[in-house]
């Protein structure tokens, strides 16, 4: 099965000079505890967590209407084609220890893939999907998102 298979086609993202309260409100708004950050090309610059929100601006004592998501987003994102198989996208997972995977083509930002799409997902391989969710949660390596 590819991603395009079971990845939301719908993703709400945010530009980098968004505040972090607009970019909370956003994610309140529709449900999701992660959102990319793309520049004006819809190309995919970074990822904003409500982990992110909580540790590296609400934990740090910065205002969430003074800060930008460009100064607490992660930079490094792990993306995937929607044509790969959601075995390797449950690969790049388990490697980086990611929940979330945002899903271009041709550059741009056209869907989120998540843990959550691969377990309600009736024909993706439940063991699979267990295992990456195992070592997505291990403490054996980085610190997962």
């Amino acid at each position: 099965m590819k991603v395009k298979e079971c990845m939301c086609n719908q993703v709400a993202y945010v530009k980098p000079d968004c505040s972090v309260e607009d970019c909370a409100k956003l994610m309140c708004d529709n449900h999701v505890g992660c959102v990319p950050v793309c520049d004006n090309s819809n190309q995919v610059v970074g990822v904003i967590t409500d982990r992110d929100i909580l540790l590296r601006t609400i934990g740090c004592g910065k205002e969430v209407s003074g800060t930008k998501v460009s100064d607490i987003m992660t930079c490094k994102v792990c993306c995937c084609t929607p044509d790969i198989d959601v075995s390797d996208a449950e690969k790049i997972m388990s490697e980086n220890q990611i929940r979330r995977l945002p899903v271009i083509e041709n550059n741009k930002i056209i869907g989120m893939l998540t843990l959550g799409d691969l377990a309600k997902n009736q024909y993706v391989d439940t063991e699979g999907v267990s295992a990456t969710f195992e070592n997505i949660c291990s403490c054996d390596k980085k610190n997962a998102e």
